[in-house]
């Protein structure tokens, strides 16, 4: 079965699938949804404004039909819920009005305003319903919202079987139900516990997955020789000593780690984890240095071309007498080939740029050593990719999103890890303050005052997953306030994610050129990239995020010796959020984060900068994953791995192991 095999499917709603990566049945059924809204009969009297209710009732009067042009309208009318009347509006459903006579029993979803005494529906269903609806709901862009896609996935479904993946001994072992069900359930719950059945299937299912990958990665790396150098220990103090400072006790341990891994036969593959603005970077410009004093080509990976130009401009003003190469798409097609030409035949000691540095287009002269940078996690494909050109480099990896030693054990298992948690001298923790929406005065002179101390300012707006549309309409509305109260003392600029890779470089290169003052955006903005005038952080509907992702986000700023804030603006979760303020750990703040993750988010919003696994959580399902580890292990070196049924798995070995 195609898409377009789907009734009602055209080819614009494939376009729109497509851009949300939906490219077949497949990739349509395991578009989980990354959130369910569980809505109980709602009794009125308790009802909060601005909460999400279902209610049953009468129609009491004609619905009156208002509209706005010929594809826009709105219709209201009274709805007797047997305790008090109430106001009902829903849009662009005129069409009802012939079926909602006075005296029809309904149920209506929506919205309470509270201070109009209405609701705002989202839908309208005929008969009462008597038990918990839930909703699910799934990422989506302007173009095509989640009520669509759950249609989509629901006139798939019955059309569709799904075979199991696990081996029957596990399923056994668990009392899981089949996967055909659990695929079902997830996209049309009927209950709590059915659908609490589904979800542990199909985490267990994909927490196995990756498992079986990072053990079968630690298997292969016990026959995997590396390289060796001649460096001696003398060498690399002597480079150190050249540094413009000094090294953090935790830096020098990571760097003593790293030219151990380099000069004896063990392969690398090591995990540097460090906080943000903990000095990551001038690591791996070491590592580099000495796997160069070895003599081998050295390769650094980031995940934007903006960062990666920033890390090519460092270093070659911290080590003039190398030859360092950028290689990224907004190069000319001429540089480009120079630049490649440079690196087979060996002229480039150091290589630096995005993912592009391991296509197939580029030949390495000898390479000795790949450092990845935030998102990429080298996968066996990657590796692949080099062992077929004749290369077995060693691997380096650095994250700024630091995570409790127990869970990286578990996690990266096939890996060694070293930790920077000392920050350099001379950086000021950044001071963090939660504020209310009332508060927004004291916010506004805050960041006034950061103006005319001639200091940079990022503001971030709403994070709003449902809709890209909204998302926008944030942004620009934030824009307007901005401009109101700041725009004939500064330069404003905004960034959102429909804007192409070069207008986002654009804006970035003027804000780090002081040319624009005050940055909005709705992305999250570039993990790394170094503005040091940038001295305050202004995040409004903070309690949309993970703790873990206000910390990333809070150290964009702070980059300096000056002193720095983080503002973040909330009306909700407010105590939650005060951990910030008393902490700049980021290493405390994961741990605070994985703690207050408990069992009862099963049904919650998956916070943003989380691992990038599609229905599991480690933190939530951290149990489920240790199970996964050990019978992962043990299928691997069981003769049922081999067998044709399990050939899925067979495959997934062959593709890339993506953490971040």
């Amino acid at each position: 079965m195609q898409l377009q095999d789907i009734k009602g499917l055209g080819t614009t709603t494939i376009k729109y699938l497509n851009e949300l990566g939906i490219y077949n049945v497949t990739d349509l059924i395991n578009y989980y949804p990354f959130r369910y809204e569980i809505i109980e009969n709602t009794d009125l009297k308790t009802i909060q404004d601005g909460d999400k209710i279902i209610v049953g009732g009468i129609v009491e009067n004609i619905p009156s039909v208002f509209h706005f042009n010929r594809k826009l309208n709105k219709m209201s009318f009274h709805l007797n819920t047997g305790d008090f009347i109430t106001n009902v509006t829903i849009f662009n459903r005129a069409f009802l009005k012939i079926k909602l006579k006075i005296g029809t029993t309904i149920t209506v979803i929506g919205k309470y305003d509270q201070k109009h005494n209405s609701i705002i529906a989202s839908d309208i269903k005929f008969g009462l319903i008597d038990k918990t609806l839930i909703e699910p709901i799934y990422h989506s862009s302007f173009k095509i919202s989640s009520n669509k896609i759950s249609k989509i996935i629901k006139s798939a479904l019955p059309n569709i079987h799904i075979n199991n993946y696990l081996p029957q001994s596990i399923i056994q072992k668990y009392h899981f139900i089949d996967r055909n069900t659990a695929i079902k359930t997830v996209h049309i719950p009927k209950d709590k516990t059915t659908l609490t059945n589904a979800l542990k299937l199909l985490k267990y299912e994909e927490l196995f997955t990756f498992m079986l990958k990072i053990n079968n990665l630690k298997n292969n790396q016990k026959h995997d020789n590396g390289l060796t150098r001649n460096v001696s220990s003398e060498q690399v103090k002597k480079l150190i000593q050249t540094l413009p400072f000094e090294l953090t006790k935790d830096q020098i341990k990571a760097v003593t780690d790293i030219y151990k891994d380099l000069t004896t036969s063990k392969r690398m593959n090591r995990l540097l984890q460090g906080d943000v603005g903990s000095g990551k970077t001038i690591v791996s410009f070491i590592s580099l240095y000495i796997n160069y004093l070895g003599g081998y080509q050295g390769a650094l990976m980031a995940p934007t071309e903006i960062l990666a130009t920033q890390h090519y401009t460092n270093f070659v003003k911290m080590f003039p007498e190398l030859k360092v190469v950028l290689l990224t798409g907004r190069l000319k097609a001429k540089e480009k080939k120079e630049a490649k030409a440079q690196i087979e035949n060996g002229t480039a000691d150091i290589i630096i740029g995005t993912h592009a540095l391991i296509s197939n287009d580029v030949t390495y002269h000898n390479l000795g050593l790949v450092i990845t940078d935030e998102q990429h996690r080298f996968g066996v494909n990657q590796r692949g990719n080099l062992k077929n050109k004749g290369l077995t480099p060693d691997i380096l990896y650095m994250s700024a999103t630091p995570i409790p030693r127990t869970y990286a054990l578990t996690l990266y298992g096939d890996m060694d890890i070293s930790s920077i948690r000392t920050m350099p001298n001379g950086r000021k923790p950044v001071k963090t303050y939660v504020k209310t929406n009332k508060e927004i005065k004291d916010v506004l002179y805050m960041m006034l005052d950061q103006i005319k101390n001639h200091h940079q300012i990022y503001v971030v707006a709403p994070l709003i997953e449902e809709s890209d549309k909204i998302d926008l309409e944030n942004i620009y509305q934030l824009e307007e306030k901005m401009q109101k109260a700041f725009g004939k003392i500064c330069h404003i600029g905004i960034m959102h994610g429909k804007m192409s890779d070069e207008e986002k470089q654009n804006v970035m290169e003027q804000f780090k050129q002081n040319k624009i003052q005050i940055l909005i955006s709705t992305t999250v903005i570039e993990v790394g990239v170094d503005v040091p005038g940038a001295t305050m952080i202004v995040i409004f509907d903070s309690y949309r995020f993970g703790l873990s992702a206000l910390h990333q986000l809070r150290g964009r700023v702070g980059r300096n010796n000056l002193e720095s804030y983080c503002i973040l603006i909330s009306d909700k979760e407010t105590k939650r959020l005060d951990i910030l303020t008393k902490t700049n750990d980021g290493f405390k703040v994961s741990e605070e984060d994985f703690k207050l993750r408990g069992g009862g988010d099963l049904f919650g919003i998956r916070q943003s900068g989380d691992m990038n696994f599609k229905i599991a959580d480690i933190k939530t399902d951290y149990d489920l994953m240790l199970k996964a580890k050990e019978d992962s292990q043990s299928f691997l070196q069981s003769p049922e791995y081999n067998q044709p049924e399990y050939q899925y798995f067979q495959k997934q070995m062959n593709e890339s192991t993506n953490l971040d």
